[in-house]
């Protein structure tokens, strides 16, 4: 098994991908067993100057330090359970120490899977109206909706103002269920949830479309790829090219 290395980047989101990676592996393998984590957190804060500047390259020098550490440790592959930073990490730059998998990637492969033509993205303003999204979706043949400026707006106050730091209201949940019912009216067929937090407020039950959960499904996809039932990622940042 391959030891896989955990690149945080926002606390709660980083906090399920552990406890779901965990967990695949007691599913799969039996109590207590799981391939070798190791997780590396350099706080989100100190990247947000950067974000807000616009930045990306900055982000991607200390995401950089936390994949090295991760090698230092003896990870074999790392993941980063935050789709924002994907925007941060696909920066042209010298090649991570680690090779990686990309969660848009993961993400856009299940829909692909489930006969999707149509999905709504939620997540931050910078994954909503980043290109991440629209490039790994619409390399599978799958259109892409965002919510207009004003659901954008109450999408990502929620996530920077409660998610983050772990709050969970039923108003929020409301808020979310009206967006995504707003997505289903312009014709989508499912909704990615691709800010880490959202499917920890909005699960399949709550949600007027059917779910990609981008957090659970890179879990998923860790382990199997830790345990060899899929290829060993190659992508060490920057672009990403098919």
């Amino acid at each position: 098994m391959r030891h896989l290395g955990i690149l945080a980047h926002s606390t709660e989101g980083a906090a399920l991908a552990f406890l779901s990676f965990c967990q695949e592996g007691f599913q799969r393998r039996g109590e207590h067993d799981h391939p070798d984590v190791t997780l590396d957190y350099i706080p989100f804060g100190r990247s947000m100057p950067a974000w807000d500047a616009g930045d990306h390259d900055a982000v991607r020098r200390t995401l950089a330090v936390s994949v090295d550490r991760l090698a230092r440790a003896g990870a074999d592959f790392f993941v980063c359970p935050d789709n924002t930073a994907h925007l941060a990490l696909e920066r042209p730059g010298p090649p991570l120490a680690l090779p990686g998998l990309h969660i848009a990637e993961v993400v856009a492969a299940q829909a692909a899977l489930d006969g999707r033509k149509r999905v709504g993205v939620l997540g931050t303003s910078y994954t909503m109206e980043g290109a991440v999204y629209p490039r790994a979706l619409s390399a599978c043949g799958i259109a892409v909706e965002v919510p207009d400026a004003d659901d954008r707006e109450v999408v990502n106050k929620i996530i920077f103002s409660e998610l983050v730091n772990g709050v969970f209201t039923d108003a929020s949940r409301a808020a979310y269920v009206k967006v995504i019912e707003r997505l289903s009216d312009r014709g989508c067929d499912a909704v990615a949830l691709v800010c880490t937090e959202i499917p920890l407020l909005v699960g399949p039950e709550h949600s007027p479309l059917p779910t990609l959960d981008s957090t659970r499904l890179l879990s998923t996809a860790a382990y199997d790829a830790a345990v060899g039932l899929r290829p060993f990622p190659s992508w060490r940042g920057g672009p990403v090219t098919r």
